[in-house]
Order: C-alpha cells, then structure tokens, then sequence
C-alpha cells in the first residue's frame, strides 16, 4: 500500500493526515468556532509541506522524516518514541492523581490512558524481550571459566 508514495513524502504525509482528522472531529464538534478547524486545516497543509522540504535535506533528522534512517539514526528515533512513552505514561499518572485529588467523575479518561500505555509497555516487553540468553552471547563464551576452588 504505501509503495505508490515517495518514501520522502511517507511521514510527512502522515503526520498531515492526522491533524487533518482533528480539523475535521474540531469541525464536527466545535459548534460556534469552526474558523478554528480551518485554522488547523491551514496548519496541516503547511507543515506536511514544510515536513516534506526538510525531509529532502542531509540532517539526521531529515533522514528519520524522509524514511531514509541509518541503524544509528532509527536507534534516535525509538529512543525519542521510548522517551515519548514514558512522559506519555507520567502524564496520564499525574492527571488521574490531580484529578482524583480535586474529586472530579472524569478521572477514568486519565486510568484508560495510564492502563492503555501501561499495556502497551507491557507488550513492548513480552514483544523485543531477550527471552530466553543465548550462551554465545556470553562474555567468556568458549572459554572455561576459572574456578575458584583450583586456587
């Protein structure tokens, strides 16, 4: 499916797409200030072409949005989505706490986020885990360790 678009246009495209959705939910739900949603519109079409110029550049970071990315430079690139993640999961904890301290009903939309990322972490785990060690992976592999006893 995403061989028909240019791999320099892939992220910028995407990224595009998804403050368009939230031009048009602002659009739907908004009610008097739907000058907003065109605002958001207007957005999304200059940074998805913003995105895709910068994409065309030689920077690590127009290599990680033109889809063009090294190991190093992806390795950048899930270390910024783990950092994400993790403020992402801080974020839905202090919410639920301040929300639930001030007695407000609408706690469980933070406890959905915190059990959804929590989730998510988990899976992550059971996904990329080490699982079971390789023995070669070792740092004295093919090599009899030195017993203590034989001193």
């Amino acid at each position: 499916m995403m061989r028909f678009i240019r791999p320099r246009l892939r992220k910028p495209l995407l990224g595009g797409i998804a403050l368009l959705g939230i031009a048009g939910a602002w659009a739907i739900g908004a009610g008097q200030s739907r000058w907003l949603a065109i605002v958001i519109a207007i957005v999304a079409v200059g940074q998805t072409v913003a995105w895709y110029l910068t994409a065309g550049e030689d920077t690590d970071e127009s290599a990680l949005l033109g889809s063009r990315a090294d190991e190093r430079q992806k390795q950048v690139g899930q270390h910024a989505r783990a950092l994400a993640g993790g403020v992402a999961m801080a974020a839905a904890y202090v919410g639920l706490l301040i929300t639930l301290a001030v007695k407000r009903a609408d706690a469980w939309s933070f406890a959905v986020m915190l059990a959804v990322t929590g989730f998510a972490y988990l899976a992550g785990l059971s996904t990329y885990g080490s699982g079971e060690p390789n023995p070669g992976d070792e740092a004295n592999a093919g090599y009899q360790a030195r017993s203590p006893v034989g001193r």
